[in-house]
């Protein structure tokens, strides 16, 4: 059957709408990768101009992004002695860091995602019926809400805690500060960071290293989000095509070639649930790690700024609670999507009229029900399955973090 079923899939029709459907699917995507530098890694094809333009990119960025670690790593450790204003540091920082790890991941396991792009290049040029393409264009339409809806809330409260909160905080404006405000501190030991342009530019590479944080962010969360929904996009049309199964016995045409065609697509989603598991776990685990601990740090500071009742300060912590709370159940409603929609082909493999098929016809979906019992996972570094259980998990966590937190601090 498997022989066979390669031999009709390489005899089918190119969708001749491929390269703008692949275009359209991959746009929100590309955009993201392209303003760091990390789209040639990812996408074959690339220019000898866009891969040096890739290198002075990337290279520009993590200059950036290790000017605002080295020195304000070094003034929490070292120079900072309130704990107060420690822990108020230390949660930009934490962010700044996992950033660059995943920065880091993308840039180095560039290969793993061309081969998940270019399988989806594949699926969409052999998809030949309009109904299936229909199929697929709705999932890469939910794709690109959910991708627009993490930009929004990550860029909205992240720039307005470098910017707005920065001069307007009620915090500030009681103190009498002299001193102009920056994000991230440390860079006096070298520079005279308050003198002019000195501390215009050193402002700007703050806001510019946030925009690289939350677009490294958004990225990871586009390609799961992409990655994910095409497969869901395809275990649809395999469902179309097992009710399209019997309405052709019914018909008693032949159904042993259409057969074949669903179990070899079956395993083709199957192999690309496991490339894209073994693409997105890393970044799976750092995200968990990075808005567990992001989380209770942000809890913690709207509880010390409702003491001081600064709305400006609350609203912006609030907007990034609500930002990273967002951004991790989607992670974690990913996760359960795959695996749901994964088992559902057992389900209605099932539910069919099968009785209406030959003894040999439907003693094969024997095949797919069984395999659908295990669903492919979408896993933290194979240590935790994301599911909406592992997000309830994650927010209790943070709860439980944040009173260990205000114990240690209140000593």
């Amino acid at each position: 059957m498997c022989a066979k079923s390669f031999n009709i899939v390489s005899k089918r029709m190119w969708n001749v709408h491929y390269k703008n459907d692949i275009r359209y699917s991959l746009q929100m995507c590309q955009w993201l990768l392209q303003s760091i530098g990390v789209w040639p890694l990812v996408y074959e094809g690339a220019s000898k101009l866009e891969q040096i333009l890739s290198v002075i990119l990337m290279t520009t960025c993590f200059s950036i992004l290790f000017f605002v670690i080295v020195p304000s790593s070094h003034h929490i450790f070292y120079v900072e002695k309130d704990l107060d204003t420690k822990v108020k540091l230390f949660g930009p920082i934490c962010f700044c860091i996992s950033s660059t790890i995943k920065y880091c991941y993308l840039s180095l396991k560039g290969g793993a995602f061309k081969q998940c792009i270019e399988h989806m290049k594949r699926d969409w040029q052999v998809v030949q019926d309009p109904s299936h393409r229909t199929i697929m264009l709705k999932y890469v339409t939910i794709s690109r809400k959910l991708i627009t809806v993490c930009v929004a809330f990550l860029y909205t409260g992240g720039m307005s805690y470098h910017t707005v909160m920065q001069f307007l905080s009620k915090g500030r404006s009681k103190s009498n500060y002299t001193l102009k405000p920056l994000t991230y501190p440390g860079c006096d030991w070298f520079l005279d960071e308050q003198s002019s342009p000195t501390y215009e530019i050193v402002f700007l590479i703050h806001c510019i290293t946030a925009m690289i944080m939350h677009t490294v962010t958004t990225a990871g969360y586009s390609m799961a989000a992409i990655f994910v929904t095409h497969i869901c996009g395809q275990i649809q049309i395999q469902i179309t095509k097992l009710q399209k199964l019997v309405e052709m016995k019914k018909r008693e045409d032949d159904s042993s070639e259409l057969l074949a065609v669903i179990v070899h697509d079956h395993v083709e989603i199957l192999r690309f649930s496991e490339n894209v598991e073994g693409a997105l776990r890393v970044i799976c685990l750092t995200e968990i790690i990075e808005s567990t601990c992001v989380m209770c740090l942000l809890e913690y500071y709207c509880l010390m700024e409702w003491e001081n009742s600064d709305a400006i300060a609350i609203s912006t912590y609030l907007l990034l609670l609500l930002s990273f709370t967002f951004n991790v159940f989607i992670f974690c409603y990913i996760g359960e999507v795959l695996s749901e929609q994964c088992s559902q082909i057992g389900t209605i493999a099932y539910e069919i009229e099968w009785y209406h098929l030959s003894a040999k016809e439907a003693h094969d979906l024997i095949l797919l029900i069984l395999i659908s019992q295990y669903p492919p996972k979408l896993t933290a570094g194979k240590i935790i399955t994301l599911s909406l259980r592992t997000f309830g998990s994650v927010l209790k966590t943070s709860v439980v973090y944040l009173n260990l937190l205000r114990t240690v601090t209140q000593w």
